[in-house]
């Protein structure tokens, strides 16, 4: 199995790096939050691998950090949530952010994740309540849920999919807007900078 890889990154997406490791390209998804922490392409990186293994294919997914992987593999252990869905989820919300929602009983927040409803997000919060520690909920509460700046330019980049643009013209958007006016302190301010600013 493979644990990680460290070379070079080819070439990157919102949801796929190409690391070129010593002459071989490896194909690997990422969630959102980890293309956020890429270097430029062309740089050294690496990055913690998932090897996913099924009858008829072989994935990786890569994480920039140790609590991505692990919650990706909590996420994935639970009925009718495999690894794309898990790689959305984490796109959606912070770890810190889905630990403070799952052990807040906060269906709401997990709900708006795109391709999560309702019930996908009940059944999330009850199989991983147990696997969430205390500890790890006291830290997520204590930081706030996260980087409000990144949770906030997430939140609105998914607004813009969700309106029909592509992920990566949806995150340049938000992006230029939150450039332009640094005090925007919320997702719907953002949105609406991001849409008028088009």
């Amino acid at each position: 199995m493979i644990a990680f890889l460290q070379g070079k990154l080819e070439a990157k997406s919102p949801t796929v790096a190409v690391m070129d490791v010593q002459g071989v390209g490896y194909e690997v998804f990422i969630p959102l939050s980890t293309y956020d922490r890429l270097p430029a392409s062309g740089e050294p990186c690496r990055l913690l691998i998932h090897h996913h293994i099924r009858e008829d294919a072989q994935m990786l997914f890569g994480f920039a950090q140790a609590d991505e992987k692990a919650m990706f593999e909590r996420l994935i252990t639970i009925s009718g949530v495999g690894p794309k869905t898990a790689l959305s989820i984490l796109g959606g919300l912070t770890v810190s952010e889905l630990s403070a929602a799952i052990a807040g009983n906060d269906i709401k927040r997990v709900s708006t994740i795109r391709g999560i409803g309702k019930k996908t997000a009940e059944r999330l919060i009850v199989e991983l309540r147990d696997k969430v520690s205390p500890l790890e909920a006291l830290a997520a509460r204590a930081a706030g849920g996260g980087d409000p700046h990144a949770a906030m330019l997430r939140d609105a980049v998914l607004a813009l999919t969700q309106l029909g643009f592509p992920q990566e013209q949806a995150r340049k958007m938000a992006q230029v807007a939150l450039d332009a006016d640094p005090s925007i302190g919320d997702a719907e301010t953002l949105l609406r900078k991001s849409l008028s600013s088009k």
